[in-house]
This record gives C-alpha cells, structure tokens and sequence, in this order.
C-alpha cells in the first residue's frame, strides 16, 4: 500500500512539473517581444495597444477575427523603393533582354534609353513612355508564364547598393508586424500600385501572404483556346491602376471588407489610409517616413518616388503612427 501510495505522489508530482513547465512555457511566450526590431516607444506600443483591444473577446473595441483585415501597402512600406521601383528595374531587364528581336525599338527615344539602362531617359516619357514599356517588356504570355520570369528574375538580380537580391531588401520590422497580425487572427493583404502578377510571384514566399490576398494594377487579360484548353493571355495595356484614390476601389472589389487596419508610406496610400480609419469602431493607420540614409534612404516630400507629404502632413490629424525608421526601427533588413 505504502509503494503504491509513493508511485501515486510521484505521478502527481510528474503531472505537477509538467503542468509547470507549460506554464512557465506560456507564460515565457506570453512576455516575448512580437516586435524585436522595433525600439520601444510611441509607434510600438500604439501598434499593441491597437492588437490587443481589437483581440479582447468582450472588450468594447473587439473585432471578430472574419473582419481583421489589415492591407499593406509594398514599395516603400513592405521592401525598398529607391532608386527605382524593383519593378521598373525588371521591366528596363525585360526590354533589353527582348531588344534583339526588336531592332525598331532603336528608333524609339524612350525604348533606346530603356536598352541603354538609363533610367532618367526611360522615365523622361512620363506615364504614356512608361506604360508603352511596361506593355512590350510584360505582354504575351499567361499569368503563369509571366510570373515564372519574374521568379527566375528576382532569384538572380541584385541591387547596385547592397549587392543582394531583391527579395532580401525586405523591411524586418514589417516582416514581424505581418506575422504577429497573423498571430493574433488578422487576415493579411497586400494592397499596392505594383503589378498584381509581378508581386503574386513572390508574396507568399517573402511575406506570407498568398497570391489570392494580393491586390495591384493589373494588365487586361484576353481569353482564349489552345490544344483545346482556355488559356489566358495578358495584353499590352493596363485595365485597372490600383493606386492612390484607386486602393479602396481595389479593396471593395477584391476584398469586400474594410480594413482595420492599413500600413503605407506615401501619397500614393493616403486614401488606403483614410479608407481605413474612416470606417466605424477602432482603427489603425501607419506610415513608413524614410529618414535614414545611412542605413536606407531619407526621402519624403520632394521625391519622385515614394513621395510623403500631404499624408504627413495630415497624420497627426487624422490618428495615423508616422514611423521614423531612423528612430523606431532597430534594424532594417532581415540577417
């Protein structure tokens, strides 16, 4: 009787230790920083104060987790977008890659400067020389023809400044606010000017975020049959600008909820932004200010790309957390 009672307590015991070390285990996941690359702060704690009020089931603030959406701007918000687009940078690959089939694109001011790699003479063209670009560098194949090139693309090009791919020069503190919005029920999208296929070929990998969750600027699409299957085909010309007072067309269309929450950096997301923070209940918007050079860029209201004023200007107004990278942000890029 008395060995059975010991074998008793020392299962008991057992059972208590490891009720204990999944306690102690909760409670070390519980204490960790969801944020490691943020520096803690103003921007930090608005982001998981937001989180934790819209998550508290019977809180005043809750949202039940079907309408946790967050958007998410790309360039400039998600990964780098100076000196250029990554995007203009593979259309101008593309062209000089297509040049020797095309010899009359020699004639073509624009097309010459494209085939030259001079970027100021390919955009001297305004929008119409851009999109007649984006049209013959992008055209003529499937969806999934085209973002098999971008794929092969992205995993051999490099930046001239970092000498890395482009899929590398993604923002870690951005990285860390997808997963622990995930974490904690959002669902994520990306919402951006950039083309809907090019992104599609690398979101899931990079952000986590699934070619269906992409919304972008999209180029017409013509069906068709061949060997007696349908077959899409993209065309020259773009049906739909998923850009400024475009995003929340995008949104509704393709989403059909309002976010609760929307992260940009530029002009170019100010209606995204105010979409989002003028819907009913808590809200949450924020916006990447680039203002280090040192370990990225500073640029704001004078740039050509990526250009933040009006936004900033209206931020403090309207609700909105004005990131400084050169302060709120530990590191920049991942490894």
């Amino acid at each position: 009787m008395a060995r059975n009672a010991a074998i008793h307590l020392g299962r008991r015991g057992l059972g208590a230790l490891a009720t204990g070390l999944a306690m102690a285990a909760q409670a070390r996941a519980q204490s960790a920083d969801p944020l490691p690359s943020w520096r803690p702060g103003p921007r930090k704690q608005a982001l998981l104060d937001f989180v934790a009020a819209v998550t508290r089931e019977g809180g005043p603030d809750f949202v039940p987790p079907p309408e946790r959406v967050a958007t998410f701007d790309n360039d400039g918000t998600l990964w780098v977008e100076q000196p250029a687009y990554t995007q203009l940078i593979f259309v101008l690959d593309r062209i000089r890659a297509l040049a020797p089939r095309n010899p009359d694109w020699q004639q073509d001011p624009v097309f010459r400067a494209a085939i030259e790699g001079d970027i100021r003479g390919a955009v001297a063209g305004g929008s119409e020389g851009l999109l007649r670009l984006v049209g013959a560098a992008q055209a003529g194949q499937t969806p999934e023809a085209f973002q098999l090139i971008v794929s092969n693309w992205i995993g051999s090009a490099r930046d001239a400044r970092w000498n890395r791919r482009y899929d590398e020069l993604v923002y870690q503190p951005m990285l860390e606010v997808l997963a622990y919005l995930r974490a904690n029920g959002f669902i994520t999208f990306i919402v951006s000017g950039g083309g809907v296929e090019f992104m599609r070929a690398f979101s899931e990998r990079v952000y986590g975020v699934p070619p269906q969750q992409v919304v972008g600027t999209t180029m017409a699409l013509k069906p068709g049959e061949q060997d007696g299957r349908i077959v899409l085909t993209r065309e020259s010309h773009v049906d739909f600008i998923d850009d400024g007072p475009g995003k929340p067309v995008g949104i509704a269309r393709f989403i059909g909820r309002r976010p609760v929450a929307a992260f940009g950096n530029s002009d170019g997301d100010y209606q995204m932004l105010r979409y989002t923070t003028e819907g009913a209940g808590r809200r949450f918007a924020m916006i990447v200010r680039h203002d280090d050079a040192e370990r990225e860029y500073a640029y704001d209201r004078d740039s050509h790309i990526g250009r933040l004023d009006r936004a900033m200007n209206e931020a403090p107004g309207r609700g909105w957390q004005l990131i400084s990278m050169k302060n709120d942000w530990a590191r920049v890029f991942p490894g």
